[in-house]
């Protein structure tokens, strides 16, 4: 199984707002960058779509050092809330509905193609590939070609 490290990022201008995700992929010397923006959406949402974006990049199986600035994304998936949501149809702890279902809906079975180990990273204390990653998902924020978030519900 190839092993690659990837950095992940997503940034809001509001929140809700314009949104980006940034990803940093790395294996062997090899570097692959990926942003979008997209024209309503929250922190939160692009924050999952950066991970998602990396792993759905990947041709085959792989074991992946996975770094993000999101306690959201992180916690979530490394202290197993994620599972207990989808467990009770997708309502948290507090009875309340579990937010942004359709990508953690995506994003699971990439979980499961994947060997991956998520690790948080403090943002904006630099580390220089988390640093590029909120350029990255900034720069597309800001760019002309915005995407629709089809399914953010704001």
């Amino acid at each position: 199984m190839k092993k690659l490290d990837i950095y992940t990022d997503g940034a809001c201008s509001g929140n809700p707002g314009a949104g980006g995700y940034g990803v940093v992929m790395l294996y062997k010397g090899a570097r692959k960058e990926l942003s979008q923006g997209y024209k309503v959406t929250t922190n939160n949402r692009m924050e999952m779509l950066a991970v998602i974006k990396a792993l759905e990049a990947l041709k085959e199986s792989c074991e992946v050092t996975l770094y993000s600035d999101s306690k959201y994304v992180v916690d979530s998936i490394t202290k197993g809330w994620v599972y207990g949501w989808k467990k009770r149809g997708w309502v948290k702890s507090d009875k309340k509905k579990a937010l942004n279902v359709d990508l953690w809906e995506r994003m699971l079975p990439l979980l499961e193609k994947h060997k991956v180990e998520f690790v948080w990273v403090k943002g904006h204390a630099d580390n220089v590939e988390n640093e590029r990653c909120d350029e990255l998902a900034r720069i597309a924020l800001a760019e002309d070609n915005l995407l629709e978030d089809k399914n953010y519900k704001g």
